[in-house]
């Protein structure tokens, strides 16, 4: 792995961090997995590495025609990281799966919030994990790879005042997760996300992953995605 800067337009081929590869098998897999998303995705700004990576974890590059960025949601990313602002996820598998090195945000499950409002509205648990997190959600970073009940839950919240930071949504199934998705399109707010009834928990987790690793290499410019 080369030390060199990496450069306008060129922003991986010179420089790759993965702070989940801890052995020189893994960077290698990961080093030549990244090679050929490059190859068929693109590699011309910073949205095309969270194309990518999410392409990788899915194993399926027509991952990346699907991937949705509104509102430059990596440098709301960024500035969210660089002031430690929690991250919260819908399920334990997303909170596990995101890297907890290299930022100092706290990375915290809502399934840990809202019991009572779970068992008194009889909604999914993670809905009611967002609805009792409430202001605590001000500034955060929200991760939804699973519930669109959650999603639709947090965009009402939004509509009603409260502000994320950021959100990553990409519920995945055939029960309002396209359009969970599609209304989190509509917010005046930072975000990622996927096309239609695909996504899920790879690819959330990716999409968070890419931007920690982003936030590791270095400042980047305010315009959309490039890096300085």
């Amino acid at each position: 792995m080369s030390g060199e800067l990496s450069h306008h337009g060129d922003t991986t081929t010179n420089m790759y961090i993965d702070q989940g590869a801890e052995t020189k098998e893994a960077l290698e897999i990961s080093e030549k997995s990244r090679i050929l998303a490059r190859k068929k995705v693109g590699n011309e700004n910073t949205e095309d590495r969270i194309r990518q990576r999410c392409s990788i974890a899915v194993g399926d590059f027509g991952m990346a025609e699907l991937m949705r960025f509104c509102h430059s949601p990596i440098p709301a990313a960024l500035t969210a990281l660089r002031q430690g602002a929690p991250i919260f996820t819908d399920i334990r598998m997303v909170q596990v799966g995101i890297q907890k090195k290299g930022h100092t945000s706290e990375v915290l499950s809502a399934l840990d919030f809202g019991a009572e409002i779970s068992r008194e509205r009889e909604i999914t648990r993670s809905s009611a994990g967002f609805i009792a997190l409430g202001e605590k959600l001000e500034g955060s970073i929200v991760v939804i790879g699973n519930a669109p009940s959650a999603l639709l839950s947090l965009c009402e919240m939004i509509k009603n005042g409260i502000r994320p930071a950021i959100i990553i949504g990409t519920p995945v199934g055939f029960v309002n997760a396209a359009e969970s998705k599609e209304l989190l399109r509509t917010l005046d707010i930072a975000s990622i996300s996927t096309k239609g009834t695909r996504g899920g928990t790879p690819v959330a987790v990716a999409a968070m992953n890419e931007c920690i690793t982003i936030f590791i290499e270095g400042p980047v410019d305010e315009r959309p995605g490039y890096r300085l």
